[in-house]
């Protein structure tokens, strides 16, 4: 029979319950967390603005709002491409209402998930070249993006990579060698050279700082920055980063914003969800809301997703929300029918028995055109 040790630090748990206002259990909590000091205590428990990093701290960030600077004054054509999940879509959001606001000529493009697969590719970057456009951003990809990111340079665009994935490597006599696409600006937390303190950001909250810093060097009013936190929250959860440190203050507060948020196709969704908006919490958003957007981009085109983030009159906002929640229930039964072929396989093998069985189902998830 296994021995089980339940581990345990050593502290005056009940003197920090008085301290801090909490029950001696929490203040257990926290110690086996490793937070004991002052600052991070209290940071954990009350959750503020000042507790949000500064994005002029990561790396290459000054060279990225340069290049958008000088792109929006001489009118060039930006492309932003994103991701096709909740991340991504979020990301791409939060971009495009902030370069529109700072009077850039914007569009976006988001990978088709069959056609494309995963962030930027050449048939993308080529579609950006007979358009016309000066600057790609990318925002939830690129980091592994050499090839398609070498095209645009060679053809002339300027690419700025805004991103959170792991910087790809290979080993050479026993250590990495990191390999930085060749972009003009790679902004990256888990860049080896960035000196953020967090390293845990989704690709919505990297491309919140490009914002931020932006409408900064803009004179715009930090709130009109801090409106954007909601759908930084949002992703944080959705592409389930780790609640810890900066991530838990975004989204603690951005769950508050959520909770009163002006973004029509968003209140259009809550309600189309049978949600309450005052009882949303990070369950709601990564076991209701969030599937919705994740929905248009597997079984349809995350576009929509985007669109009902965007949408200006409560007619369209309505049709896109119940479109998202369809596919959502399309989807879950989709999932069930794969479960329930996957089992039968099972059963059905001849090594059943085995300890580890892989089971592939030849099946594209993805709904026609026509429906």
């Amino acid at each position: 029979m296994a021995k089980w040790l339940m581990y345990s630090k050593r502290a005056d748990f009940t003197a920090m319950g008085k301290k801090y206002q909490i029950d001696p259990v929490v203040a257990r909590i926290l110690v086996n967390r490793d937070l004991t000091e002052d600052a991070a205590i209290t940071a954990f428990l009350h959750p503020s603005e000042k507790d949000l990093g500064d994005g002029k701290a990561l790396k290459d960030m000054d060279v990225a709002v340069a290049l958008l600077q000088k792109a929006i004054k001489e009118k060039k054509k930006i492309r932003i491409i994103g991701d096709y999940d909740i991340d991504g879509i979020q990301a791409t959001y939060i971009l495009h209402q902030g370069l529109l606001r700072l009077g850039a000529i914007v569009d976006y493009a988001i990978p088709d998930r069959i056609e494309d697969g995963y962030g930027v590719n050449i048939r993308l970057m080529e579609k950006c070249v007979a358009d016309g456009i000066g600057l790609v951003i990318t925002c939830d990809n690129g980091i592994a993006a050499a090839d398609a990111i070498a095209y645009a340079k060679e053809a002339g665009i300027e690419v700025i990579v805004t991103d959170h994935h792991e910087v790809p490597y290979e080993m050479v006599e026993g250590k990495k060698v990191y390999h930085l696409p060749p972009a003009d600006a790679v902004v990256d937390p888990k860049r080896e050279d960035c000196m953020y303190p967090c390293k845990k950001l989704c690709g919505a909250v990297v491309a919140w700082k490009v914002i931020w810093v932006l409408y900064e060097a803009a004179g715009i009013v930090r709130q009109e920055a801090m409106r954007f936190m909601e759908n930084a929250a949002f992703a944080t959860i959705g592409d389930v980063m780790e609640l810890v440190e900066e991530n838990r203050t975004i989204v603690a507060l951005g769950i508050d914003r959520l909770r009163h948020t002006k973004n029509l196709g968003m209140q259009t969704l809550i309600a189309r969800c049978d949600l309450a908006p005052e009882d949303i919490s990070a369950y709601h958003v990564g076991f209701v809301l969030g599937p919705c957007l994740n929905a248009s981009g597997r079984l349809d085109s995350a576009t929509k997703a985007l669109e009902l983030l965007e949408a200006e009159d409560i007619e369209s906002a309505a049709g896109l929300a119940e479109t998202l929640r369809q596919l959502n229930e399309e989807r879950k039964v989709m999932t069930e029918q794969g479960v329930a072929q996957a089992i039968a396989q099972i059963e059905q093998a001849a090594d059943a028995d085995a300890p580890v069985l892989v089971i592939y189902l030849h099946r594209c998830m993805r709904v026609s055109q026509a429906s």
